[in-house]
């Protein structure tokens, strides 16, 4: 993977959160890796992003893409081999409404986008999704409004302490077809500013799964959103692994 800087508008970022038994969440993860644990939780969720204005550095505004993206991601940490430890998400599947990213996804831009149909509402401030993959493997509903903090319910006692958290995943590591390397990119944003999401209505065939997480080992914590933010997407050496991840995504949505 040669990845030119890709320069864009993210202009609605969803993350949307949950809390998971750490020991469950290992199975999900390439040897190399260790969920990134927050008060002895894992934390894993989707990424729900509309980009804008995307196209290589070289090209003017009016030249770039727009397109509705979806990333499950488990925040990790790993080991470098200076023995230096880094931090991180591993993305065990992309979807995407784009063709272009959908064919392009291994080759030009990092990790294999599966295409999938996106229906979404946002008038500034209630955003409702339906995201429904064409392989049948994923599908993902929500009804969710801007908020001023978060649930009381969450295991993160802030904003400020979810953000921080969260400012460290800027590079990720995707899954492919390839058994043994993972696709690396890293993303870097003009800057960083999170708000509360209040979710009134979610759904997701992956966390709803049981054979893949047994009850009570996966529960929605918060969600949070960011809107209008430049940003560039950068290339992060591959990474080899000894084996393919065990993906019950590759299993879920009937």
């Amino acid at each position: 993977m040669r990845l030119p800087i890709i320069h864009g508008l993210i202009r609605r970022r969803l993350l949307v959160n949950f809390r998971v038994d750490a020991e469950v969440m290992q199975r999900f993860l390439p040897s190399r890796f260790r969920p990134k644990l927050h008060d002895g939780y894992a934390i894993a969720g989707i990424c729900l992003i509309r980009l804008e204005e995307v196209r290589p550095n070289w090209l003017p505004r009016f030249c770039g893409i727009s397109s509705e993206n979806a990333a499950h991601r488990i925040a990790v940490l790993w080991e470098k081999p200076s023995g230096a430890m880094h931090e991180g998400v591993f993305i065990p599947r992309r979807d995407t409404g784009s063709w272009l990213n959908h064919l392009a996804g291994g080759r030009l831009f990092p990790g294999e986008h599966h295409l999938s149909d996106f229906t979404v509402t946002d008038d500034g401030s209630r955003i409702a999704m339906s995201i429904r993959a064409l392989d049948g493997r994923m599908t993902v509903q929500l009804r969710a409004r801007e908020a001023d903090s978060l649930p009381a319910s969450s295991c993160f006692a802030s904003l400020a302490d979810s953000s921080a958290y969260f400012e460290g995943g800027s590079v990720g590591y995707s899954a492919t077809r390839d058994c043994c390397r993972l696709d690396g990119v890293r993303l870097q944003t003009e800057r960083w500013q999170v708000r509360p999401l209040t979710v009134d209505h979610i759904e997701s065939s992956f966390f709803a799964d049981t054979s893949a997480f047994p009850p009570g080992s996966v529960t929605f914590d918060h969600a949070l959103i960011m809107r209008d933010i430049r940003h560039q997407w950068l290339e992060e050496p591959d990474m080899l692994i000894d084996q393919k991840p065990n993906l019950a995504l590759e299993q879920t949505t009937r």
